[in-house]
Formats: structure tokens, sequence, C-alpha cells
């Protein structure tokens, strides 16, 4: 994918600024293949995980966006679907029945072309900063299409763009990529829903090793909604090791 739009905002109008004000520490960038499709899934702690990781990344991302960025009514409604639809993310209506045939089916048509796949195995944002459980999402498209999957931790990015907040905070970010899982393995366990969750589970230890978030084996869009009936946060299931960068 050669999209102007992205260039134009990587380039000019956003990256340049988000360089000098979160100063983004990058690690791992030659586990990105140079060509050819490939799964980047990523722990998720803000909003602007989708743009501090394209803004240093050489090729192109398409990510899967959730449809209220598209379909939010208002100005900043307009602004959020000008610019996700300009830049060729892929809108996914996460409370559809058929959510996740319609992610996988979207999914397998930007890795046929050969392009870079940004998912969120959390399948939302952190609500404390630790990494919860994965969903199996990512490792089914990893599955049906054979692209390698690759971890990608992204440190400190709530501190910069924290829940709530629209205007980027000074603080400085880290983007570390981890090597390839090969998806040969899992493929050969031949039952497809216990291929998935192995699949799932070895990407979040990755991620887990990679970010050092304390990690929580239930779902962060569960843990959310129990928030909203002020049940306390679970505890930590798996303590991590702390901010890999130091940052």
């Amino acid at each position: 994918m050669n999209n102007r739009w992205y260039k134009f905002f990587k380039h000019i109008l956003i990256g340049p600024f988000l360089r000098l004000w979160n100063r983004p520490v990058y690690v791992g960038a030659e586990n990105i293949p140079a060509t050819g499709s490939a799964i980047m899934a990523s722990n998720h702690l803000a909003v602007m995980d989708s743009f501090y990781f394209p803004l240093v990344c050489d090729r192109q991302l398409t990510f899967l966006a959730k449809q209220e960025y598209f379909t939010t009514p208002g100005f900043v409604g307009a602004v959020q679907k000008f610019f996700f639809t300009s830049v060729g993310q892929v809108p996914i209506d996460r409370t559809s029945k058929d959510a996740s045939a319609d992610a996988l089916r979207a999914g397998l048509k930007v890795l046929e072309r050969g392009d870079l796949l940004g998912m969120y195995p959390e399948g939302t944002r952190s609500p404390d900063g630790r990494l919860y459980r994965g969903k199996t999402g990512v490792a089914r498209v990893a599955l049906a299409s054979g692209a390698d999957l690759i971890p990608v931790a992204m440190v400190n990015t709530d501190k910069a763009n924290p829940i709530g907040s629209w205007i980027p905070r000074p603080a400085k970010v880290g983007i570390i990529v981890g090597k390839p899982i090969k998806v040969d393995p899992y493929l050969a366990i031949g039952d497809t829903r216990k291929a998935a969750r192995a699949l799932t589970d070895r990407l979040m230890l990755e991620l887990q090793q990679l970010s050092g978030q304390d990690y929580v084996d239930q779902y962060a869009a569960d843990v959310k909604k129990a928030q909203a009936d002020d049940v306390p946060l679970p505890p930590t299931d798996r303590p991590g090791s702390g901010n890999p960068l130091g940052i």
C-alpha cells in the first residue's frame, strides 16, 4: 500500500511534532520484513498507539479500527472519520454478532495484498496499564493466512496519551518489536480452537516479556464493564519486570 495521505500525516502534519514532543525510542526494526505480509500484534495502552508505531515503522500499516472512529457525530467525529479513512484504516463493528468473522475477512484482505496488518489482541485499551488476556482473533487471522505474527510492545504511551486526553503530553515513548512467531507448529495442533488459544497465549507471554507489564488473566473488556459497576480491579496474575527501556 502506498497512501499519499498516510505519508502527509506521517512526514508533514503530525509526525514531526510527535517525534520532537515524545522522542520515540525504537527497538527491533530488523524483525519487520522488508516486503510481504505480516501481522503486527501490539499491546494497547493508548489511542495514540496507532500513531506512534506507524511513526517509526518504515512500511505502511493498516489497522483494524473500531467502527466508532468512523461514525461518531459532530465535528470531532468528522475529523476522526476523515483521518482514519484517509490513511486506509478498516472499520470493524465490535458489537456485531459476526464481529469475529468480519475481522477475519478484513484482516485476510489486507494480508492478501502483501501489507502489514496491525491488530490489538487485548481487543481494547488496558484500563490500568497492565497487560490483559488476549482474544483469539489475531491468532485466527494468523492461522488462516499463514502470516508471521510479530509482537510489538508499546511503552509509556499511556503516559503520553492518558485515557480521556486529546493532546499528547511530553512523555518519552518506546516501541519494541519482537522476533516473529511462526504459525506452523500451531497449525499442526489440528484443532483450530485449541491452536488459536495456544498461539494467543504464546503471543501474550512474548508481549509481557517485551513490555515488562504485569499480566492479568482476564479480558480487559470484562474488567471495564465491572469497573462501571464499581467492582475493584483484579489482582495481577503474573508480575512483569518493569519498564524495559528505563524511560
